[in-house]
């Protein structure tokens, strides 16, 4: 997630953010008396936050309960403009995190899909499939152990 913002969040906005990744449904008047600001100081911070970038409000599901029972992370490595690959990765709908990467590969993907032969569909006739994509290793999920999104507050 880019940020446009030119500063970093002040303790107040900090603090926002950790009342929201506690309970992201959590009223701003609750939030306020927390951290010491009205319910219209603290909308207008959640709104300026989530304008510029800093952080995003959505619903985080576990994709095996809706049906997506795959995930994976797909390691790729690139013969020239690694940018461009990343950017035309980024307009597939599975692709769910892509970072640009410094090491044995250049970008990893994370997916979420269906089966094994949407995988299969995807790596081999869609990702394989781009100019410049020269190698891509695939590792399946077995087991989610830990995921968090509380980091960037502290």
């Amino acid at each position: 997630m880019a940020s446009t913002q030119s500063t970093a969040p002040d303790d107040v906005s900090k603090a926002i953010i950790e009342q929201l990744q506690e309970d992201g449904r959590r009223p701003y008047a609750t939030i306020g008396k927390a951290v010491g600001l009205s319910e219209a100081a603290v909308r207008q911070r959640v709104q300026k936050l989530v304008d510029s970038g800093v952080m995003q409000i959505v619903a985080v599901t576990d994709p095996t309960q809706i049906g997506f029972a795959r995930q994976a992370m797909i390691a790729i490595s690139i013969n020239g403009d690694v940018e461009a690959v990343a950017d035309e990765l980024a307009k597939i709908d599975e692709v769910d995190y892509l970072v640009v990467t410094a090491g044995s590969f250049d970008v990893i993907a994370e997916v979420v899909v269906a089966d094994d032969a949407h995988l299969l569909s995807l790596v081999n006739g869609r990702i394989r499939a781009i100019a410049g994509v020269a190698r891509t290793e695939t590792f399946l999920y077995l087991k989610l152990v830990k995921q968090t999104y509380n980091w960037g507050a502290r």
